[in-house]
């Protein structure tokens, strides 16, 4: 289960006092995500998500995290929304760990998802796209080449313990990167996580995004090509190109791509590839004692970086298709 800190009922009782949420009745460990330490919270008013932040997230992001989620629900995005304590504040403390209550989302997340859903996102996430961009806070991707180098370089003297040759194809990846990424794409607020465990969904239309945890400023089409690593590839690792096709002209509907961007689409598939090879890398090189979440597979996100190199232009991925 992913819960690293336990809460006991005295602190409990004592962090909701601080709200008009009525009275407890029910706080359970979500066994999902390996970031924070996450409770479904039932009271008299209702469901509730309450959040505990661990290390792993830099408290100082934290206000940039909470503002945004305020500002996408008012701006008409289905997010959660953080529930502001008598004295305005949605930040607080719990059991040593800064920690948020935020409302409760109906939908399941797919565990299969479907050419529909690929399409639904699509859609989602441009309207994210559009309505960040009046986001007055900036968060910049801690998790882009400067973040990809220095865990690559934790992770070089282990690498290959889980494939041989791991760490030098690696190294050879960044340096080509490194000297092709771009620099000058339309950017903004991003999730960087649109995960299908992070997208709720009510039959094939999204219900809601949640976990915005590594929201950051990037390139718009980075954002992209993260959700096309997430969703268009198939169990066995092969890509799925009729996904992608919804995925990508869905996104395209609601906020087109210039053309530089969709240029650049092959390369920054092939960026967010190496992201989560190196953050699952580095996950399953230094396991957390205790946590009953298994990390994900490394591997997964090799092949479809070797899938990338392949790309024949943005065609590749649906874009450019009649």
């Amino acid at each position: 289960m992913a819960v690293y800190t336990d809460v006991d009922d005295d602190a409990l009782a004592a962090f909701l006092a601080d709200y008009d949420l009525g009275e407890m009745l029910s706080l359970k460990g979500i066994a999902e995500g390996v970031e924070n330490s996450n409770f479904l919270m039932e009271t008299t008013r209702g469901r509730f998500i309450l959040t505990l932040f661990e290390k792993r997230v830099a408290e100082a992001d934290l206000p940039f995290f909470i503002g945004l989620m305020d500002h996408l629900a008012l701006s008409g995005l289905s997010c959660p929304t953080p529930i502001h304590a008598r004295d305005g504040k949605a930040l607080r403390r719990l059991a040593g760990r800064p920690a948020v209550i935020v409302s409760f989302l109906t939908g399941m997340w797919p565990r299969k998802p479907n050419v529909a859903q690929c399409a639904s996102v699509g859609g989602a996430l441009a309207g994210l796209h559009l309505a960040g961009a009046g986001f007055a806070i900036r968060r910049d991707n801690a998790l882009s080449l400067p973040g990809w180098q220095r865990l690559a370089e934790d992770c070089r003297d282990k690498a290959d313990s889980v494939r041989p040759g791991l760490g030098a194809e690696i190294a050879r990846e960044l340096t080509f990167l490194e000297g092709n990424w771009p620099t000058a794409l339309p950017r903004g607020v991003i999730h960087a996580d649109l995960f299908p465990d992070n997208v709720f969904f009510i039959g094939d239309d999204v219900s809601g995004l949640i976990d915005f945890y590594f929201a950051c400023d990037d390139f718009y089409a980075y954002d992209l090509a993260i959700c096309l690593n997430a969703w268009c590839f198939e169990p066995d690792g092969a890509f799925n190109a009729t996904k992608a096709l919804a995925l990508s002209r869905s996104y395209l509907a609601v906020r087109p791509l210039a053309a530089a961007e969709a240029a650049a689409l092959p390369l920054l598939c092939r960026g967010a590839a190496l992201r989560f090879l190196l953050t699952r890398l580095y996950d399953w090189l230094n396991q957390v004692p205790g946590a009953l979440v298994r990390p994900k597979d490394p591997l997964e996100y090799l092949s479809k970086l070797r899938f990338h190199r392949t790309a024949e232009g943005p065609g590749t991925y649906g874009i450019g298709h009649d």
